[in-house]
């Protein structure tokens, strides 16, 4: 009995830093702006779809905890406090709260995939909410805070249809994986 319980958690240790190892590859896949252009929320929701809402939110915390220590994991192949204390920081560590709001979601709406996909609508909201508050703290312009509506055009919109072809994406492999992973 005790070794079943030892090998699941080997395979949910395996599991989390493959997601993690996942997430910094599709940050390095990137276009460079203000607020970099990657994959990363496509990885972000592909672990917790395909990993549920524990192990997912693992995987996610563990990559902005490998980037907060300096591993050149972030967009730019850079890393460290600095980042997640700059700019784009909030959007990173944003990727924890939409973790932890899909894990909370599935409780409610099963496995399904339209619930799925409603959670990865509700954790794209939360990443940019938390995101876009602390951009709106960390950059000034010419010494007064930028207002919503600066923030949103420069850090939100022109990313929302991108992020819904991350979702279709991560959606159309969680449903083709989700069997193979266990």
């Amino acid at each position: 009995m005790e070794m079943t319980a030892a090998k699941i958690r080997t395979r949910d240790i395996a599991y989390i830093a493959i997601f993690t190892a996942l997430t910094a590859v599709c940050s390095w896949i990137s276009i460079p702006t203000a607020i970099p252009f990657t994959l990363q929320t496509m990885a972000v929701f592909l672990a917790v779809g395909l990993l549920g809402g524990k192990r997912g939110t693992l995987a996610v915390t563990a990559y902005v905890l490998l980037g907060a220590v300096g591993a050149p994991v972030f967009a730019n192949f850079s890393g460290g406090i600095g980042i997640l204390l700059g700019q784009t920081g909030g959007y990173i560590l944003g990727f924890i709260g939409s973790a932890l709001v899909m894990w909370a979601m599935e409780r409610f709406l099963g496995g399904k995939l339209w619930g799925l996909g409603l959670n990865m609508l509700l954790g794209l909201l939360v990443c940019y909410a938390f995101g876009t508050a602390w951009f709106m703290v960390v950059y000034p312009m010419g010494g007064e805070g930028v207002g919503l509506w600066t923030a949103l055009t420069w850090c939100v919109f022109p990313y929302v249809p991108f992020d819904l072809i991350k979702i279709a994406l991560a959606l159309t492999l969680t449903s083709q994986l989700r069997r193979h992973v266990k």
